[in-house]
């Protein structure tokens, strides 16, 4: 379980293929503080710790989760969004956030607003997700705020602090991002598909 607040913003320093599967080695500041089978969600994606060097780390993607996420288009060098798995006590300063993705969005605008941004994301609706007018959403692991919710597309305002510590400063039009929608969003979605609530 995370909370969507980023803790660091690791650097890509290696990749290996081995298989379907893609090693992933990050370098970061949180990495002193690891051990291996910890839990770390990189852009929003939960993977296991299962190797620990100095100040890197490496985790292993599989292929479904490469395919389902935009770990597979890591470049190194590439700047990951990292948080640590919430410990039972601590404050829930964003969201309930599983470190589970649902689907990819893209980029399709980045306004500048007077000391903020606002970026605007467009996904694929056919999955079923859905966001609603000032509810939660998690962009690349990011706990986030919905503005203009469309039934395909959203925005978010992002504060200098948000920008400065997290890779939205490295987002272009056309940037693929991780999404998972609020968990109890998914639940309520379900519910109404299968006629359980009306």
């Amino acid at each position: 379980m995370f909370t969507g607040i980023i803790e660091d913003i690791g650097v890509i320093s290696n990749l290996k293929e081995e298989f379907d599967n893609l090693h992933i080695t990050i370098k970061s500041a949180i990495t002193p503080e690891l051990k291996i089978d910890q839990s770390v969600a990189h852009n929003g994606v939960c993977l296991t710790t299962v190797a620990i060097n100095n100040d890197e780390y490496t985790v292993t993607a599989i292929k479904e989760t490469l395919n389902k996420t935009n770990l597979g288009t890591l470049k190194v060098s590439d700047k990951v969004n990292l948080e640590r798995a919430m410990m039972l006590g601590d404050r829930l300063d964003g969201h309930i956030v599983q470190g589970h993705v649902d689907q990819t969005a893209v980029c399709t605008d980045i306004e500048e607003a007077n000391g903020s941004w606002v970026f605007t994301f467009k996904y694929d609706p056919t999955l079923n997700n859905i966001t609603i007018e000032k509810g939660s959403i998690t962009v690349n692991g990011t706990s986030l705020t919905v503005v203009g919710s469309k039934p395909d597309s959203f925005s978010v305002a992002i504060i200098p602090y948000t920008y400065e510590h997290t890779n939205f400063n490295t987002f272009k039009v056309g940037t693929i991002v991780n999404l998972e929608f609020d968990v109890l969003g998914k639940y309520v979605a379900k519910l109404l598909e299968l006629g359980k609530i009306s």
